[in-house]
């Protein structure tokens, strides 16, 4: 299965990407996803705690069953002024 993800805000700068994609498992979870990225950019793991993760408009947790050709973005805590 494949899904892209999307990286935001300084997340963007800690893995030097925008987006990725990505080959897993056909019954891959989030924190299986999370743990092949943590794999390709180590420096990720350090924000694991606060990381958020969208698929479509909701916030998934890292439990999630992921699915084909899914799109999701991870982002550091919302913040508002």
């Amino acid at each position: 299965m494949k899904v892209r993800v999307h990286f935001f805000a300084q997340l963007r700068d800690v893995t030097g990407l925008s987006e990725l994609d990505l080959k897993l498992q056909p019954d891959a979870t989030v924190a299986e996803m999370l743990e092949d990225i943590y794999q390709l950019k180590p420096a990720l793991r350090a924000h694991h705690r606060t990381l958020l993760i969208g698929s479509g408009v909701d916030f998934v947790e890292r439990d999630h069953a992921l699915t084909d050709g899914e799109e999701l973005a991870i982002m550091p805590p919302v913040q508002g002024g």
